[in-house]
């Protein structure tokens, strides 16, 4: 026999036979046909036995078609095999997969709920009601300046001193106090959003009580209260008509605020004993209107004659002659709007509500300066009665006297209470509620020994003659070193 040319199908085949079987270059005996037959038999059977997956080799090269059969059969099962598997898991998946495919591709879509990051240049935005402490709104501690007016250069003829604004060493001085502009700009604007809230959100039939609540738990949150550091200037004053000033109500006190009612809220916060102090009437009557234009226009008098080398008794007079010049018409009588004449602004200083000088709101009084760097609360009162106020009613505002020295205590009540009054309030003042808040009971008596012994001032209402009405408008101010600084001015007033 010759020798047979190999295709590349011989050649897989042929790569599944035992060498032996090529011999003599490719030619077969008869002897090694019947000893490789035997042989092949033997594996075959072996093959046979080893399951799916295995192929029966036939015997002799002409049965070379019939081994590529049996090799492509088990190709076909093992994909059939492999088909059957795949069929198995979608089956399982279609069984666990919810009935709506849409559902379903919406709670893979979604997943669990991912965090988001915080980002640092997002800037944070006022509540309503607001609760976010001023601080954290202007994180980089550029606070809102206030109304900046020039000087007034009394010592030549009222010519504006514009020298203050330009001068290097004006500002170089003004740069040192900055941490002092800083407390009172916080303060300035904690009072701002507060009352612009309070007028919105205040209405007729409000008792006093809610009132002040609403006030001081807002300033609280704002100022973010924190001890002596930060919080309450004084309590919330909510003096009605002919009483003028220093109301605010005590436990029980179940006072509500008619349509018909002249109300003063006066309410004030600190930073570090900065104090701001800041008050307006609300009226829910339109025939109020003149003696609140009356008040409001005298303060502002009284803001723009304010100034370094200002003295005193020359701004009183000059408020005094703006309020006598509105009338208000009551039921058809007209009143002439009279400023009250033993009311006055004060002079400001840390943890000192009032620091020694006075700003009368009449003429008269002693020729004292203003001086560069104070702080100062311009108020103006007007009332249709007799211009003057007295003690009246039951007392709620306390305060402990600023330069007193150890007094000795023989009440062990008397002891506790000032410790408490030392810890909570300091030299600041305070009312009764203020102390049923920090957890006093029974304290009445130790409170009277306290005012009788020097120690504590009570600060009863103050009051004109009763059926009269009153009005009431402040403004803090500080008297920098380049400009006058109006800093709780608002678009209110």
């Amino acid at each position: 026999m010759s020798a047979a040319v190999v295709t590349p199908t011989e050649v897989k085949v042929k790569e599944k036979f035992p060498p032996t079987l090529e011999k003599n270059n490719g030619i077969i005996n008869s002897e090694d046909r019947s000893a490789s037959d035997s042989k092949k038999k033997k594996k075959n059977k072996k093959k046979t036995d080893g399951g799916q997956g295995s192929v029966n080799v036939p015997d002799g090269e002409n049965d070379i078609d019939q081994i590529l059969k049996e090799i492509n059969s088990v190709s076909v099962s093992k994909k059939s095999s492999s088909a059957k598997s795949k069929q198995n898991a979608a089956n399982k998946s279609k069984d666990s997969a919810p009935a709506n495919p849409v559902t379903a591709t919406a709670v893979v879509a979604e997943g669990p709920p991912k965090k988001k990051k915080a980002n640092k240049n997002e800037k944070l935005v006022q509540t309503d009601p607001p609760s976010v402490p001023i601080v954290d709104l202007f994180p980089a501690g550029n606070f809102p300046v206030g109304e900046t007016c020039e000087y007034v250069d009394y010592n030549t003829d009222d010519r504006t001193a514009s020298n203050r604004m330009t001068n290097p060493e004006k500002k170089a001085l003004e740069i040192s106090y900055d941490d002092m502009y800083r407390d009172i700009r916080i303060g300035a604007e904690v009072h701002r959003t507060t009352r612009q809230y309070f007028q919105k959100w205040v209405k007729a039939g409000t008792s006093c009580m809610d009132i002040c609540d609403t006030i001081e738990n807002m300033n609280r949150k704002l100022i973010k209260e924190n001890g002596l550091s930060a919080g309450l200037a004084f309590p919330t004053g909510c003096s009605l008509n002919h009483c003028a000033a220093h109301y605010t109500p005590n436990a029980g006190d179940k006072t509500v605020v008619e349509y018909s009612d002249v109300c003063k809220i006066d309410f004030g916060v600190h930073v570090n004993g900065r104090v701001i102090d800041c008050a307006f009437t609300l009226t829910f009557d339109n025939k109020y209107d003149k003696l609140v234009e009356a008040v409001r226009a005298a303060t502002n008098t009284g803001i723009k004659e304010a100034g370094i080398d200002a003295r005193l008794n020359e701004i009183g007079a000059a408020i005094q002659e703006t309020m006598e010049s509105y009338e208000l018409e009551l039921d058809g009588k007209l009143y002439p709007i009279k400023p009250i004449r033993n009311l006055n602004g004060h002079s400001i200083a840390p943890y000192q509500i009032h620091a020694g000088k006075t700003v009368p709101i009449v003429k008269g009084g002693e020729r004292v300066l203003m001086e560069e760097n104070e702080v100062y609360a311009i108020e103006t009162f007007g009332s249709t009665g007799k211009g003057i106020v007295k003690d009246d009613m039951e007392c709620s505002h306390y305060m402990k006297n600023f330069d007193v020295g150890h007094v000795p205590l023989r009440l062990a009540k008397s002891k506790q209470l000032l410790s408490v009054i030392n810890k909570n309030f300091g030299t600041l003042a305070f009312c009764r509620r203020w102390v049923d808040r920090v957890g006093e009971t029974k304290y009445l008596l130790a409170l009277k020994d306290l005012c009788d012994k020097g120690l504590v001032e009570a600060y009863p209402p103050l009051c004109d003659t009763k059926g009269c009405y009153t009005a009431q408008f402040e403004h803090t101010i500080v008297l920098r070193p380049t400009c006058k600084e109006v800093v709780t001015r608002g678009s209110d007033y």
